[in-house]
């Protein structure tokens, strides 16, 4: 049986205000069945589509158990991706702390590493943390995991994206045997099962919908179109109403930059986030999309994860991703917390076999649409059929998460974890 509300929980009254302040009352999917799981101390490794939850899940089973204890010794570790869910993460820990006297740090790369010893120095509670800074801070004897109880491993897969793994070895090597371990993430890919797999002790797999499905509540549609027409085509859907708070996708950086100049000739208040820009350029740009200063957003598959703004009325992808698992990313950034949103695709002819191995990864067609005025110089593309047959497999059933896993270390499943 799913939980009502926040108070079956036991949470501590700190928290169950905080919750309050945020007007939180009744836990997603994800947090009614991992929340008490967490909360016993058992090692969790749950798989949710983004925007449902997750750190929520993970954050107030840290909190409540940091509560009592002594301060200042690191007892928590957090490690993400990137450097903007690295710092969405810290200020979530601090809203759903702000009763409770503990401190939390936030480091990453691309900025002075000053300030973030200095906190070190004076003693943190839980800490939130790129790989490559902490493995920095950590070669400088800045950190000491001799206290440490709980990890955290956000969005594990896109670390195996970005070639983090290693350096995620490194740290899990210097860690201390004896702890609590948290794994969440959209998509679990067989590489991080085998990392998770030596890491975690009977772990709870709490999987909410089968992997690499999108959430329903996005609405997906395909806009053919010749490549050279594709920005003629957004300017066109951007004047359409509704279109308020729009992320648009490119494959690369220069894109991005092109785009952004492009649009912001028609009078759209623009920016662009990508690796080359400076940690203040994207911190400034994401600010400024947060609180609706601007209202297009260029960004690459930097921004795919970890970028978390309510609001968000329409993700467009200009260019179709190469990686099929990095269209549910992105769509991922609309119709967050239950919200509704739409995810519009310019698709090429050239694009269209990309289209179909994203379709068959999210076990579905998507919806096509021409637009008047905007064919399709190519011929069209071909719609693939998802019945029987070598080119639309069937989609893994959930059961077959579980049969990976050897049979002598294979996760409890209790019957809280599969139910909503």
């Amino acid at each position: 049986m799913s939980l009502m509300n926040f108070n079956e929980l036991g949470l501590r009254p700190e928290l169950l205000r905080a919750l309050g302040d945020e007007g939180y009352v009744t836990p997603t999917p994800i947090q009614a069945q991992a929340l008490p799981v967490a909360l016993r101390g058992q090692d969790v490794l749950g798989c949710a589509q983004t925007g449902t939850g997750k750190t929520a899940a993970y954050l107030l089973p840290i909190l409540q158990r940091l509560a009592p204890g002594p301060r200042g010794r690191l007892r928590a570790l957090i490690v993400t991706p990137t450097r903007e869910l690295c710092s969405q993460v810290a200020d979530s820990a601090r809203r759903y702390g702000r009763h409770l006297p503990l401190r939390t740090a936030c480091i990453f790369g691309g900025v002075g590493m000053a300030p973030q010893t200095e906190a070190l120095r004076r003693g943190v509670d839980l800490l939130v943390a790129t790989p490559g800074r902490l493995l920095d801070h950590m070669g400088r004897r800045h950190v000491s995991f001799n206290a440490l109880e709980v990890l955290v491993l956000d969005e594990a897969d896109r670390m195996l994206d970005m070639g983090f793994i290693p350096d995620v070895r490194r740290i899990l090597a210097a860690l201390p045997a004896h702890r609590q371990n948290l794994c969440f993430s959209a998509t679990m890919p067989r590489e991080i099962e085998q990392l998770l797999n030596r890491t975690m002790r009977a772990p709870v797999v709490v999987e909410v919908t089968r992997r690499a499905t999108t959430v329903t509540s996005v609405r997906q549609v395909i806009h053919p179109v010749a490549q050279d027409r594709k920005k003629d085509l957004l300017v066109h859907l951007l004047t359409r109403s509704g279109m308020e708070r729009v992320l648009v996708f490119t494959r690369t950086k220069a894109r991005a930059d092109r785009l952004a100049r492009f649009l912001l000739r028609t009078g759209r208040r623009v920016a662009a986030i990508h690796g080359d820009k400076s940690q203040g350029q994207r911190t400034r740009a994401f600010e400024a999309f947060r609180s609706g200063r601007v209202d297009t957003l260029l960004a690459t598959d930097l921004a795919a994860r970890g970028l978390d703004v309510e609001g968000i009325s329409h993700v467009v992808n200009f260019d179709v991703p190469h990686v099929p698992e990095d269209y549910v990313h992105r769509i991922g950034r609309t119709a967050r917390a239950e919200a509704s949103g739409d995810a519009i695709s310019l698709v090429s002819a050239e694009e269209a076999g990309s289209v179909r191995a994203i379709e068959r990864l999210i076990g579905m067609n998507i919806r096509r649409e021409t637009i008047a005025g905007f064919p399709n110089a190519a011929p069209p593309m071909e719609r693939p059929r998802h019945g029987p047959g070598p080119e639309a497999p069937r989609a893994a059933p959930v059961t077959g998460y579980r049969s990976r896993f050897p049979r002598r270390s294979r996760p409890h499943w209790s019957p809280r974890s599969r139910s909503r």
